[in-house]
């Protein structure tokens, strides 16, 4: 396959899963009929499917198993380990980063939160509510629940409500740029399970699902991105790199695989 072609393969395959993630979140959309919330989710995971097998039809795993160690599904290695899977990561993270840098901006521009953290405050405020007349509150479970309780008490919220704005804005950024692509995203899935655990459910399923993805992909996520000169660069503790002081001739598992048609 052409250059051309292989162009044209990455960036139909790019914007696939970027609609497909699109999707995936409409699917959560409460003013959607459960018709189309359904068609959503449909959608969305079929052309998330179809890149992958789109792709992985042409991939060809490497054996190099050893003797004493349990072999790689083919499809988890090609997601995980291959360069060829780039354009299905790059359509994921894009989506995934906008998505955070467009909450992160709706806040910036919101004195409540900007300015007190009112709005935070109203949050956790909520979350630890137990509802007249009994119940439980919107944050079941009780250590955490505790644990909001004892930021109320000492107002924190003045100060970490812009802790998750300028974090919502920079893990948008580190995504759609693709720098340090797992640790942006393992810092989305934190603030994912945080607003789960304190009863918002909204997108933070779909977009907590992407996100372990995300981190399981790590080594290629960001490949068509700037983890592709970052990373080999800083070399991972078991690998080295030129950032640590100690650069390894063969550094496995950091970009060792390029790609291909």
């Amino acid at each position: 396959m052409n250059a051309q072609n292989l162009n044209y393969k990455v960036v139909g395959v790019a914007l696939a899963s970027f609609v497909g993630g699109w999707l995936l979140t409409r699917g959560t959309d409460y003013e959607l009929s459960a018709s189309q919330q359904i068609l959503a989710l449909v959608g969305g995971l079929a052309l998330f499917v179809a890149a992958v097998l789109f792709l992985y039809r042409d991939y060809e795993k490497p054996v190099n198993t050893a003797p004493d160690e349990i072999g790689e599904p083919g499809l988890a290695r090609f997601l995980f380990s291959s360069t060829r899977s780039a354009p299905i990561w790059l359509g994921a993270r894009l989506f995934l980063g906008w998505a955070w840098l467009d909450a992160g901006r709706h806040k910036l521009e919101n004195d409540a939160w900007m300015k007190g953290g009112a709005a935070l405050k109203g949050y956790w405020t909520g979350a630890v509510t137990v509802p007249e007349g009994g119940g439980s509150p919107r944050a079941p479970w009780a250590a955490y629940r505790e644990l909001i309780q004892f930021m109320l008490d000492r107002e924190w919220y003045t100060w970490f409500a812009k802790l998750i704005v300028f974090g919502e804005i920079l893990i948008g950024l580190g995504l759609i740029v693709g720098a340090l692509t797992g640790v942006a995203a393992f810092f989305g899935a934190t603030l994912n399970m945080s607003f789960l655990l304190a009863g918002t459910v909204s997108t933070n399923p779909i977009l907590l699902f992407t996100a372990i993805f995300m981190i399981l992909g790590w080594r290629v996520a960001g490949w068509i991105g700037l983890d592709r000169f970052l990373l080999p660069k800083l070399g991972a503790p078991w690998t080295g790199g030129k950032f640590l002081g100690r650069e390894d001739q063969e550094r496995p598992g950091v970009h060792a695989t390029t790609l291909k048609a």
